[in-house]
């Protein structure tokens, strides 16, 4: 078993790390000689896969854009582990079934600065705020993830700026100054972006950092 050198979850994770994942070592994966490699869509280069698939390794690349894909995902992965139906699964899908949702909002995502970039359409992450009740003023953009210019953030037309300290690590005194027409909330962005057991408290979890 190996992991990135970003996997953090469980906290006690003891297991060889084999770098990032843009940039992953792949000839320490394959001497780690895995039953299955996971992948993602937009986290992992196509040619990192297609080399090690070309070293005989069985690929699994996820790519969900909504909770529900994200919750079928991972149903099939474990059951490909032999870990069918776990506990935790269960409760992420009783979880969103019945998520609680903020008044409706208005917002924008940033995910990075310089330059800055937002949540646009046909996101995970979109989707999660769209069941809790946030309506992304960018979920039609023509891009996936729209660059902004300084000029055009202090046009955009919203109520709120959601912050994620992840993956760029936004906080009070970096990311709110720059959208000083709308009110911010800074939010995990595990439990925003990830998809796995953080599911289980991802509603919770951001409606109250939604709420504050």
């Amino acid at each position: 078993m190996g992991a990135t050198d970003w996997c953090s979850h469980p906290p006690d994770l003891d297991v060889p790390r084999v770098g990032g994942t843009k940039w992953p070592d792949l000839a320490r994966v394959r001497a780690l000689e895995p039953d299955l490699a996971v992948a993602n869509a937009e986290e992992n280069r196509d040619e990192d896969v297609a080399a090690l698939r070309a070293a005989g390794l069985r690929v699994w690349v996820t790519a969900p854009a909504t909770v529900a894909q994200a919750l079928d995902s991972l149903e099939r992965l474990c059951a490909v582990l032999g870990r069918p139906d776990p506990g935790w699964l269960r409760a992420a899908r009783a979880a969103w079934a019945t998520a609680p949702a903020v008044r409706p909002v208005r917002a924008v995502v940033p995910i990075w600065r310089r330059p800055w970039m937002v949540l646009g359409r046909d996101t995970f992450a979109g989707d999660v705020l769209a069941r809790l009740g946030v309506r992304n003023v960018f979920a039609g953009a023509a891009d996936r993830y729209p660059r902004l210019s300084p000029a055009e953030v202090t046009e955009v037309d919203a109520d709120l700026v959601i912050l994620p300290d992840e993956p760029y690590a936004f906080g009070p005194d970096d990311g709110p100054e720059a959208w000083p027409q709308m009110r911010a909330a800074f939010v995990s962005g595990r439990h925003l972006t990830w998809y796995g057991p953080s599911l289980v408290e991802a509603p919770s979890v951001l409606l109250g950092q939604l709420e504050q």
